[in-house]
């Protein structure tokens, strides 16, 4: 990998990283508090519960995070084998570009699932 591609997806991936945790932190505190008042209102019955799950469920998470892992794999191997000059801003337009076509596929086999399961 280029040296200056390197220096400049390092520090990506070490933000990127950083703010998922922070994001699953503060995501975890609010569904612990929001359930805390729900129990302290004597919301406790099936409708809160059905309410939870509805708020929790996600069934295509893993899709779409393997679809955009994949595409942005795919794109990182484009990069690799185009060749480019060191201060072109090709290889981030491959990697972005990669990144929302797996995105769209995503999209568009959860709108095609969803639209068979309904």
């Amino acid at each position: 990998m280029d040296h200056h591609l390197q220096s400049v997806l390092m520090p990506i991936a070490v933000l990127g990283t950083l703010s998922v945790g922070i994001v699953l932190i503060i995501k975890t505190l609010t569904e612990y508090f929001l359930r805390k008042k729900m129990v302290e209102k004597g919301l406790v019955g099936d409708d809160a519960g059905e309410l939870l799950r509805k708020q929790a469920e996600n069934k295509y998470a893993a899709l779409k995070w393997g679809l955009i892992i994949l595409f942005g794999g795919l794109g990182l191997m484009i990069i690799e084998v185009i060749p480019y000059d060191t201060s072109s801003p090709l290889p981030y337009g491959v990697l972005a570009t990669s990144l929302s076509l797996g995105f769209l596929i995503y999209f568009g086999l959860v709108q095609k699932m969803n639209k068979d399961g309904n």
